[in-house]
């Protein structure tokens, strides 16, 4: 099984021959892929997988996807 996490994109770099950016996973920022969604840009958010950002989300899904996780990781 995968797992794909939200993430908001916080910068777009473009010296690098692919589309780079600096995505920010609660506080944590990685450097990911954005190739393959190349309509986004800083504040929108993200599904990434494996270093990838795969697909747009809307900040609702964004926030509706991590409160599931938080969920899971303490769960009541």
């Amino acid at each position: 099984m995968c797992l794909g996490v939200p993430g908001q994109i916080v910068e777009v770099e473009t010296s690098d021959p692919l589309r780079m950016g600096r995505v920010s996973f609660e506080g944590v920022q990685k450097q990911i892929c954005l190739v393959y969604v190349p309509e986004v840009g800083v504040g929108d958010w993200v599904i990434v997988h494996a270093g990838f950002a795969i697909h747009a989300i809307d900040a609702a899904e964004a926030d509706r996807t991590l409160t599931l996780l938080k969920q899971l990781e303490h769960p009541e």
